[in-house]
Parts: C-alpha cells; sequence; structure tokens
C-alpha cells in the first residue's frame, strides 16, 4: 500500500492530511466522525465531549508502515492498536466516540487491543490513585515502554508493598517517587527516589544524596518502605 499516493509531496508530514484522508474513507463507509482539532499537525484527534473520549491517530512513519490508534477515556489510555487499513482506522474511531465498549469497539476493529485492567476499569472504575498505578504497570506491554524492563521491575516491586500502593507513583526520567497528593503531587513526595539505572543497579537517594544502592529492585524498595514517617495516609 502506497500511504502516501495522492497526499501530496509531503505526504504524510503535511498538515491535515491524514484528517482529510480519514473524512474520505469516513465518507465512503457511510460513518460519522467527530470534528478532528486541527491543532496537532500530522496527527489527527477526535474527541467525544460529552463522555470525554479521544482518539489519537499517528500516521506511518519512521520505519513504521502503520497507522498508530490510541483511544483513551477521559485522559487514560485505555487500548492501542497498528494498522494498515485506514478503513479499519475509521470504524475504531467511530464506534469508540460513539459509545461503544472495549470489546465492542474490538469487534469493529480487530486490531484494538487492550489489558485484562482496562475492562476491570470499564466495568467498575479505579480511584485516582489504583488508576495511576495500573496505567504506570501497563506501559511495559506498549512501545517505547517495553525496551524498559528495569523501570517496570522498580515499579512492580513498589505496588507489591500495601504502604506504596496507596500513594501516587510518579516518574522522571524513569526515577520514581511517592506522593501523598494525588493533585500537584511532584510538589508533595514523601520518602526516597528510587533510580532504576544507577551505575547498573538499583539507586536510593533522597535530596539528591546517594541513600543506597542495590542489587535488586525489591531490595530498593525496601528501603524506601523502612524510612516512610509514621502516620500518613493514603493519597488524597
Amino acid at each position: 500500500m502506497n500511504f502516501g499516493a495522492g497526499l501530496g509531496e509531503g505526504g504524510w508530514g503535511d498538515d491535515g492530511a491524514l484528517r482529510a484522508a480519514l473524512a474520505r474513507t469516513a465518507e465512503g463507509l457511510g460513518l460519522a466522525l467527530p470534528e478532528s482539532d486541527g491543532k496537532w499537525g500530522r496527527l489527527a484527534e477526535y474527541v467525544d465531549a460529552r463522555s470525554g473520549r479521544r482518539v489519537m491517530v499517528y500516521p506511518p512513519g519512521e520505519g513504521r508502515r502503520t497507522f498508530q490508534v490510541n483511544l483513551q477515556d477521559n485522559g487514560t489510555r485505555l487500548a492501542c492498536g497498528w494498522t494498515a487499513d485506514m478503513a479499519e482506522v475509521v470504524r475504531a474511531t467511530a464506534a469508540w466516540t460513539g459509545g461503544a465498549g472495549l470489546e465492542e469497539t474490538r469487534a469493529c476493529a480487530p486490531f484494538v487491543q487492550f489489558r485484562p485492567w482496562a475492562l476491570v476499569h470499564e466495568r467498575e472504575p479505579f480511584g485516582v490513585v489504583e488508576l495511576a498505578w495500573r496505567v504506570k504497570l501497563d506501559r511495559i506491554h506498549m512501545p517505547p515502554y517495553d525496551r524498559h524492563p528495569r523501570p517496570h521491575a522498580m515499579l512492580a516491586a513498589a505496588y507489591a508493598q500495601p504502604v506504596l500502593r496507596q500513594l501516587m507513583p510518579v516518574n522522571s526520567h524513569f526515577n520514581l517517587w511517592f506522593s501523598t497528593r494525588v493533585e500537584e503531587f511532584r510538589k508533595t513526595r514523601v520518602g526516597y527516589i528510587i533510580c532504576p539505572y544507577d551505575e547498573g543497579l538499583y539507586g536510593v537517594r533522597n535530596e539528591g544524596e546517594l541513600v543506597a544502592r542495590t542489587k535488586t529492585p525489591e531490595e530498593a524498595v525496601a528501603f524506601v518502605v523502612a524510612a516512610l514517617p509514621e502516620g500518613f495516609g493514603p493519597a488524597s
């Protein structure tokens, strides 16, 4: 398939080319898509304002010959997929923004993928903190995060500790720390920071000072748990 055919000299690099192609495909299929926001340039974004559902479509590029489609619900990515078939992209977008569930959307567009936790959340939504953990832990199954097993192992070790699981997990450059707030969580850190790439080991730091280096993420998490102050409750 020639993805750039009929799209002008710049191909998918032209702002609006993908949105225009998807609109033509939708018209040919007799499907209606929400108004696409043009602020994303090469990307195509479709939002249902009433439900908070959003679809982001990325054109082929950087050695990838498929469209990438992300399905979000109020800012949380619940499903994604890759396909070379623009008609499938349109079917997934129309179904999701039209109110279809995850399984129903996949029935319309089989390329759509999601993890079991997303179905659980769809049926009975998680709280803010639990949802944050699930989303971060799920990234190991999606590129490019699937290339980073050490940060995932660190997250999994922290999630296994009930005292940390009640706090907001916060990441920066793969480092992990914890917050007592669900909003402005970067300003309310509690405890130490775990660094998964500290000279080949797991580093534990406090205000930039090295506290320990460990061979395993479980040992690093144990340092964090042992140093937590007493008397704080779940993140609020």
